[in-house]
């Protein structure tokens, strides 16, 4: 494998984008973006370390994508799960689904029929930022626009700030604009 950004091509023939941080010290990430799949890694790591890290998040982004296909029920289950703990309930959606990769959009809601529709982008994403898109669009169940009143819905879980910053980085990495709703 090598690093600095460059594609290559993985074990399985994937075209893989390794990218290296100084500012990374132990964690590692990967997101798939078009045809290719980005690991971001920690700038100390060795050439096997960058191999074995490469082929696991690989794995990981292929299994992710290929588990949740059709999964609405345990995204439902999941939607249940974050309204009770951070919205007391409250937020009742009719209908929670993936769906293909959104042009603009994590996610999106309809408060007039209370359903709820996630990217499949998300997918590659660490399941707290999932969890952070997937309780956005519960709160707007309650809420509909993005006044005080909705940011107040939000200020419970606790990564709020952290997601938003994750998505503003994967949507500047991919040249997309960054969606400033407040």
């Amino acid at each position: 494998m090598r690093s600095g950004g460059e594609v290559v091509r993985g074990d399985d023939g994937d075209r893989v984008e390794v990218r290296r941080s100084a500012k990374r010290r132990r964690t590692v990430s990967a997101y798939r973006d078009g045809e290719r799949v980005v690991v971001l890694i920690p700038d100390g790591f060795t050439a096997a370390e960058e191999r074995e890290w490469v082929s696991r998040m690989v794995a990981r982004v292929d299994r992710a994508a290929g588990d949740a296909r059709g999964d609405d029920a345990e995204l439902t289950r999941r939607a249940v799960e974050l309204s009770t703990r951070y919205l007391d309930g409250r937020a009742r959606p009719a209908r929670v689904r993936w769906v293909a990769p959104m042009r603009s959009r994590w996610a999106s809601c309809t408060p007039d029929d209370r359903t709820i529709r996630m990217s499949r982008r998300l997918l590659a994403m660490p399941g707290w930022v999932q969890d952070y898109v997937l309780l956005h669009e519960l709160a707007h169940l309650i809420e509909p626009g993005h006044g005080p009143r909705f940011w107040a819905l939000l200020a419970a879980y606790p990564r709020t700030e952290r997601a938003r910053g994750f998505l503003d980085g994967v949507s500047a990495a991919a040249q997309r604009p960054l969606a400033d709703q407040r």
